[in-house]
Parts: structure tokens; C-alpha cells; sequence
């Protein structure tokens, strides 16, 4: 009785210890914004069985991945036998006088005997996996597992969690190795099947009965409480995924990487702008800073996110700005929400959110230098095993600075005016916009006229509209990747026309520099002019238009059908419009370089090669699809001067290139273009080797 009383105590102080916990983390959730919907209950069911429960994420890293998908399947396993214990507790089996094989679950037969035998294999494979992770994190000097946002404590919460799996793991294979020797002495009954506990059992036979028990009763013991313990322990420690892990990926974002949300707030004052006949909402909306700069200006994702980070450094391991030196470290943003919420969170639940003790996150925490280091480019969130959001808390910091504090870069706010006055981000006369499609023509000498919707007829309806860009308009060689994509539109009879001086910037580089206003500003406009055009098929070459007009003007109202050029040229090569055309880079080896926008944002990996395969071979780089190294030109990297580093951003992907003794590097953005020209300039290179995009090699292919 008083061991069952003892056990009731104890248990009921670990529930309550741990309801604490949560109650406090659900109040602070309360106080934050709410950051998406989350109606589509399927398809996060379908991300929780393939990210967390297949591991998808960390399987990237085959072998110690495998090692730690084989721990978190043993530790769901384990969690039920744990479960159990806890129960038979409860009842009290355990602390009857006489030995008793009775156990809460063993009415379910051969299927809890499949759950026992698991757990005890799992046990050995866990307390293995513990042993090579420590080995790992003492000895081998693996550089993700030091950075400057990592403190001693961090270092020995790590060890000290992993001490405490470990620990669990060899409690509960003495426990259940001493039940079976006991039981085998004894001849009592064996509820369950121990294959490794068997083995470790054959030891223990020359041991009397009451000291086995004693050996089982005192594991039983230890490794319940540490259990208790261990549940209390990590809502403090980085291994707080134990319990975030699962719930995070159900809750995170589904919609493409690269595609920022729009801020309600903007909008509202945005449309009274434009139409200030619009009924002004009539609630009282308390006015609230645009963007974030503490933690309570932030989504309660950001918080559940920081919750979850393990601290594994993936994410800053792939992250190309951190890769040359510079200060971001998209795990440092993660842990900087984290440790600035800590700190906050007392005052805030205490006196609500216009508390303040004279810091912030930006600023205190996390600085500008670091924030305007992101290119966008989500290796780090395509990496992160649990789908934490890094670029979304970044961006989200960038509208502070650019909204609140008029603080951007100053050649930023240099190419945002150029946008506002002359709809692209350079100093050029919007009437110029067309100028690319003069004189164009064949290389035959036959003259192309590019059609316009202004100067198409009522019952004139293009099945495309090629949007252009604003690089693709005025940027010297972009204009090339325009003129030669539009000879290949012409060349397989496809139905387009363009918006000439009708089209206007996407708003991309606004958007991604935390001007909200100018994108939405460009946004409206440019839905009203295509829909004022009865457009419902864009194919853009620009991956950074491509993912705004397709997935970001959809907020605004703008829903259309988007295709990258790539996507199109393989269409066509489908529909027979294109033909196998091998013989003009014959013998050339060209490797390819996925942008991100069009790859990691929008999972579109086939379409280009696919194209490009009607041509040329392909060598892929080592870093190659979701793992491609960024360029370094987006989230307004071209527009600006790099931050201080080691090397440039596109000065490393060249080098990747340059690998493969290429004779030509083959890009699918005019961005991209830019950077790689630039990287092999630097290298020297330029009279070996030629980057071209895949409008180019198209159109030389078919010699237009």
C-alpha cells in the first residue's frame, strides 16, 4: 500500500509539473497571432506519416539518418510499454507481495507480444543510437554541431538528454532481463516476448530468485521516475521535439516554400487606397506594428517552431550565406526567438503585450546585418527535419525594419523607388519596356512581331500571355533569355502575346525586402490590367515572377494558371511542337543549375531537364535538385551589396559548376544568369565557359 500511495504521489506531481509546463506555453500561444488556416486536415495527416513518421527529412542523410529515424520509431514503440507501466502502477499490479504476471494490455494477445518484443529490440538499438550520437557529439568534430548561437549549456543539455534516453534504455532491458530470469527460475509465466532480455537473462541464473527480483523491482523503480523526470525536464531542453516534433509538422505551412503570406493589415489600408469608395471597416481594429520586432509581434508558429528546433545545425549547414562566411545562421533566428520568449514570457503573460523591458528580439538578439545575409533561398527549411520555418521569422523582421524603422539597405530602397516611379527596379522609362522585342527576327533575316493584347481584336484570344519581367525587359542579358524564348513561342506555332508596356514589376523584390505596400500596390495593379485582358495562362522565364503571379497575387484576388518557360518547352516537347534537336551541342558537357524559386519553392525539377535533355546531356553537380546550392542573387541579394564574408554566394556554386568541366552552364532564371556569368568572370573562365539559359540552347538548337 505505501509503495502504491508513494507511486500515486509521484505520478500525480509529473502530471502536474508537466501540466504547468504546457498551461504556460498554451497562455503564451494565446498572446500570439494566429499565422494560417489550418482547414486542410488531410493533407497534414498525409505530412505527419511521410515527415515524421517516414522520416523523410532526416532519411536526406542516409546513414546516421537511418540510425535516428530507427530511435524515433523505437522511442513511439517504447512510449507504449512506458504507457502500460504507468498504468499498472496506477492499479497497483506491481506492488503485490506475491509475483503476478498480470499486465494492463496483455488482453490484447499476440499483438502486445509483437509490442513487447519490439520495445525490447528498439531498447538495444536506442541505447546504441545514444552511444554513437555522444561518441559523435564528443569526439568527432562535426562543425553543424558548434556555431556561435550554441552555449555550454546547449552542449550539456544535449549530452545530459542523451545520458537520460541512454539511462531509460538500460533500466528497462535490467527490468525486463531480471522478469525473465526470475520467471524462468520460478517457473512462473512470461507475459510478453523478450528476445534481447532473454539473452541478457541466461547471465543471471546463477543469482537466487529474491535478489533478481529485488534487481527487477528497483529498475522498475528507477526507470519509471526517470520517466516523470524526463517529461519535466524537456520542455526546458533542446530535446523538447520529444513532444514537438509530431505536432509541429502537422502544423506547418503547406503551401510552397518560397511563398510569402500577405499582411491583412496592408491590405485593408492598401484597397481604401485604391478605392476610397470602399466602405471603411467599421470594428475597431487596434492598430499593430507592421512586421516584427519582439516576439509578441510574432505567429504562434514562430513560437511552436522554436520549441521544436532540435539544434541540429542542418539548417545552417546548407545555408549559402553561412557557407561563405557570413554572419546569419538561420539555426541562431530559430534559438534567438526561443531564448527572447523565455525571457519575455513572464511579463508578458503577467501584463499582456504592451510590456516592455527595454529590449527586443531584433536588435537585442538578432541583428540586420544577419537578416539582410538571407537570399530566400529555403535550403534551411527544406532541411529541417521537423518543417521549422526559418525564412517566414526573417522576413517577417525585414517588414519592421522596412515598414517601421525605414532602415533598408540603402540600394534597396534605391531599386523599391525605381519600381514606384517607373514599375521595374531600375532607372529606366516604363515606355521602354518593349523596347527588346525590336528588330527581332530569325537567324534567317525573317522579322518576328511580337503580339500585344492592346492591339489584339475582341474575338482575339491568346491561349498565353508571356510575362516578361522586369529583368527579362531591361537587363541586357535577360533580354537575350526573352528574344530567344519568344523565337522559340513563334517557331512551335504556340498562341501568345505579351502585356508590352501594360506589364509592370511583379512586386518580388518589394515583397521579399518587407515592402508590403509597394507589392501589394503592384499586385493590384497588374491583376486588374490581366484580368481586364481576360488572361488565364501566364509562362514567365522569371522563377521569382513565376512563384508571385502563381502563388502569391492569389491572395490578392489574382488566380491564374502559371508556367515556368521550362515547363512550357517540355509541354511542347510532349505535344510533338518541339523535336529532338541533339546535334548543335554535341559532344558538350553542360551541367545545369536549379534556382531556387523554381526548385526547392516549387518542386520543379523535371521540367527543366526534361527540356533541356531535347538538346544536350546533362552532368548534374554534386549539389544538385532540393540540395542545389543557392546563387546568391534572391531575396534582394542583386539589388544590394553583399554582407561581409568569406567569399560571395555565387563565387561557391560557380566553383560547384566548375567541377564538372563544363563547357556550358545552363541556368532557367534570369537571375541566375546574371550570378553565374559573374562567378565565371571571376574564375576567368569566360572564354571556356558559356552559361546559357534553356530559351537559349532551344533556340540554337533549332538554329532560329
Amino acid at each position: 500500500m505505501i509503495s502504491h500511495i508513494i507511486f500515486i504521489v509521484i505520478t500525480l506531481l509529473a502530471l502536474g509539473g508537466l501540466a504547468y509546463s504546457f498551461l504556460k506555453i498554451f497562455k503564451f500561444i494565446k498572446l500570439l497571432k494566429k499565422p494560417y488556416s489550418l482547414s486542410n486536415v488531410g493533407e497534414r495527416i498525409g505530412l505527419v506519416l511521410k515527415v515524421a513518421g517516414g522520416q523523410t527529412k532526416i532519411m536526406r542523410f542516409p546513414i546516421i539518418g537511418f540510425l535516428h529515424a530507427l530511435v524515433f520509431w523505437g522511442f513511439l514503440l517504447i512510449t507504449v510499454g512506458s504507457g502500460e507501466m504507468i498504468l499498472d502502477g496506477l492499479i497497483g499490479l506491481p506492488f503485490d507481495h506475491d509475483y503476478t504476471n498480470d499486465r494492463v494490455l496483455k488482453f490484447l494477445g499476440v499483438i502486445y507480444d509483437l509490442i513487447i518484443a519490439g520495445s525490447d529490440i528498439f531498447a538495444l538499438i536506442i541505447l546504441l543510437g545514444v552511444i554513437v550520437f555522444l561518441v559523435r557529439r564528443w569526439f568527432l568534430k562535426i562543425k553543424r554541431f558548434t556555431g556561435v548561437e550554441l552555449r555550454h549549456r546547449d552542449h550539456r543539455d544535449a549530452s545530459v538528454a542523451l545520458s537520460l534516453i541512454g539511462l531509460l534504455m538500460v533500466t528497462l532491458l535490467a527490468m525486463n532481463a531480471s522478469y525473465v530470469a526470475y520467471a524462468n527460475l520460478t517457473g512462473h509465466e512470461i507475459t510478453g516476448i523478450y528476445p534481447v532480455s532473454s539473452l541478457i537473462a541466461g547471465g543471471m541464473n546463477t543469482m537466487i530468485p529474491d535478489t533478481i527480483q529485488l534487481i527487477e523491482k528497483v529498475n522498475w523503480w528507477t526507470h519509471v521516475v526517470l520517466i516523470f523526470f524526463f517529461a519535466n525536464y524537456l520542455p526546458y531542453s533542446k530535446h523538447f521535439h520529444v513532444f514537438m516534433s509530431l505536432p509541429n509538422v502537422y502544423l506547418s505551412r503547406t503551401e510552397p516554400l518560397t511563398k510569402m503570406n500577405e499582411m491583412e493589415s496592408v491590405k485593408r489600408e492598401v484597397e481604401l487606397m485604391l478605392n476610397p469608395n470602399a466602405p471603411a471597416p467599421t470594428e475597431n481594429i487596434e492598430p499593430e506594428r507592421f512586421g516584427m520586432k519582439d516576439v509578441e509581434d510574432g505567429t504562434w508558429k514562430f513560437y511552436v517552431d522554436s520549441l521544436t528546433c532540435t539544434q541540429c545545425g542542418r539548417c545552417t549547414s546548407v545555408c549559402p550565406a553561412n557557407l561563405t562566411g557570413k554572419k546569419l545562421s538561420p539555426r541562431k533566428i530559430v534559438l534567438d526567438y526561443r531564448r527572447r520568449a523565455e525571457e519575455k514570457m513572464d511579463g508578458l503573460l503577467k501584463n499582456g503585450k504592451t510590456y516592455t523591458d527595454g529590449k527586443s528580439l531584433l536588435g537585442d538578439y538578432t541583428t540586420a546585418e544577419e537578416l539582410w545575409a538571407c537570399t530566400t533561398c529555403n535550403a534551411c527549411a527544406q532541411e529541417c527535419p521537423v518543417n521549422i520555418d526559418q525564412p517566414s521569422m526573417i522576413l517577417e523582421m525585414r517588414r519592421f525594419i522596412y515598414l517601421e524603422e525605414s532602415a533598408a539597405p540603402s540600394l534597396i530602397n534605391a531599386a523599391n523607388t525605381n519600381i514606384e516611379n517607373n514599375g521595374a527596379p531600375w532607372k529606366y522609362s516604363a515606355a521602354d519596356r518593349f523596347n527588346w522585342a525590336n528588330n527581332l527576327k530569325f537567324a534567317d533575316g525573317t522579322f518576328i512581331k511580337v503580339p500585344l493584347f492592346a492591339e489584339l481584336s475582341e474575338n482575339q484570344k491568346p491561349e498565353y500571355l508571356f510575362w516578361v519581367g522586369s529583368a527579362g525587359s531591361f537587363d541586357e542579358r535577360s533580354i537575350e533569355i526573352t528574344r530567344n524564348f519568344a523565337k522559340v513561342l513563334q517557331h512551335a506555332g504556340v498562341n501568345y502575346a505579351c502585356l508590352g508596356t501594360d506589364e509592370s514589376d511583379s512586386g518580388d523584390l518589394a515583397k521579399r525586402s518587407g515592402n508590403e505596400f509597394l507589392f501589394q500596390m503592384q499586385a493590384f495593379s497588374n491583376i486588374e490590367i490581366l484580368k481586364g485582358y481576360g488572361v488565364t495562362k501566364i509562362v514567365t522565364c522569371d522563377p521569382h515572377d513565376y512563384n508571385t503571379l502563381k502563388n502569391e497575387y492569389p491572395d490578392l484576388g489574382g488566380n491564374f494558371e502559371v508556367y515556368h518557360h521550362s515547363e512550357l518547352i517540355a509541354k511542347l516537347i510532349d505535344d510533338e511542337k518541339l523535336k529532338p534537336m541533339p546535334e548543335k551541342f554535341s559532344g558538350k558537357t553542360v551541367t545545369f543549375h536549379d534556382p531556387c524559386y523554381l526548385g526547392r519553392g516549387n518542386n520543379i525539377y523535371d521540367a527543366p531537364r526534361k527540356a533541356l535533355g531535347n538538346f544536350v546531356t546533362i552532368k548534374e553537380m554534386q549539389r544538385n535538385k532540393s540540395r542545389a546550392l543557392c546563387c546568391g542573387a534572391g531575396g534582394t541579394q542583386m539589388f544590394k551589396e553583399a554582407e561581409k564574408g568569406t567569399k560571395e554566394v555565387y563565387e561557391l556554386r560557380t566553383e560547384d559548376a566548375l567541377e564538372t568541366n563544363p563547357n556550358i552552364i545552363a541556368t532557367a532564371c534570369p537571375l541566375c544568369m546574371t550570378m553565374m556569368q559573374d562567378g565565371v568572370k571571376m574564375k576567368n573562365r569566360e572564354n571556356e565557359v558559356k552559361v546559357l539559359d534553356i530559351a537559349e540552347i532551344a533556340a540554337q538548337s533549332y538554329g532560329l
